[in-house]
C-alpha cells in the first residue's frame, strides 16, 4: 500500500469509520456514510473571506469595549457606561469574581480568539504555512468556547427590559457593536475552512526528514 493512499484515509470524528475523502467540487461537502458527520467541505475563497470577517471583528471589538453600551436618564441625571467601566465598577463594589468572569468572557476570550484567527489566516497565506500554525490552531479550539459575547448580549437585553420600567434608556454605539460582533464571529466560524489551513502547514517531521536526508547526502559525498 502506497504512502499517498494511507495519507488519504481519515477517521470520522463521529464514529471512527475509516474512509477516503474524494476531490470535492466548489461548494460541496463530504459526509460520513455511517453517521452523516461532515468530513470535509470545499469552500471557495474561504480563508480570504474569513480574514475579512476577522479584521472587521477586531475593529468592532475595539468599538464595543470603548464606547458606551447605554445611557440612563433619571430625574434629569444622565449616566452611561462601557463594558470596561462596568467591570471596573463591579470590582470597586467588591464583586471581584464577577468582574473577572465578565472581563474574561466578554473581553479577553473574544480578543484572544480573534487575535489567534488573524495570526492563523495571515500565516496560512504563505505556502507552506509555518509549523507553529498548528499550535495556534489547537489554541483556537481551546479559546472558542470561552468567548461568550452572545451571553453578555442576552444579559444586556434582560437588564434593558427591567430598567426600562424605571428610567429612560438611551442605547449607545457599544450595544450595536456587540450585536455586530456576535454576527461577525458567527460568520468567521461558518466560513473558516480548517482543513485548508491544516493542508498548508509545514510539519516539523517533514523538515526534520529533509534535514536528515541532506545530512545523509553530505556524508555520502564526504
Amino acid at each position: 500500500m502506497s504512502s499517498s493512499f494511507i495519507e488519504d484515509i481519515v477517521a470520522c470524528p463521529g464514529c471512527d469509520l475509516l474512509q477516503r475523502i474524494p476531490v470535492l467540487p466548489p461548494g460541496r461537502k463530504a459526509r460520513c456514510p455511517r453517521c452523516g458527520h461532515t468530513m470535509a467541505a470545499n469552500k471557495p475563497d474561504s480563508l480570504e473571506r474569513t480574514l475579512a470577517f476577522a479584521v472587521a471583528a477586531a475593529i468592532t471589538l475595539i468599538v464595543a469595549n470603548t464606547t458606551p453600551l447605554m445611557g440612563i436618564s433619571v430625574v434629569g441625571r444622565h449616566v452611561s457606561t462601557t463594558i470596561l467601566g462596568g467591570v471596573l465598577e463591579m470590582w470597586l463594589q467588591g464583586q471581584e469574581i464577577t468582574a473577572l468572569l465578565v472581563a474574561f468572557c466578554a473581553i479577553v476570550a473574544p480578543s484572544v480568539y480573534i487575535g489567534l484567527m488573524l495570526f492563523i489566516l495571515l500565516a496560512a497565506r504563505r505556502s507552506p504555512a509555518p509549523s507553529w500554525t498548528g499550535f495556534l490552531m489547537r489554541m483556537l479550539d481551546l479559546s472558542q468556547p470561552w468567548g461568550m459575547a452572545e451571553v453578555m448580549m442576552l444579559g444586556i437585553l434582560v437588564a434593558l427590559i427591567k430598567i426600562a420600567e424605571m428610567a429612560t434608556l438611551v442605547l449607545g454605539v457599544g450595544i450595536f457593536a456587540v450585536g455586530a460582533l456576535i454576527i461577525l464571529i458567527a460568520a468567521m466560524m461558518a466560513s473558516f475552512d480548517r482543513d485548508e489551513v491544516w493542508k498548508r502547514i509545514r510539519w516539523v517531521d517533514e523538515e526534520s526528514q529533509k534535514m536528515t536526508a541532506s545530512a545523509e547526502m553530505a556524508d555520502v559525498r564526504g
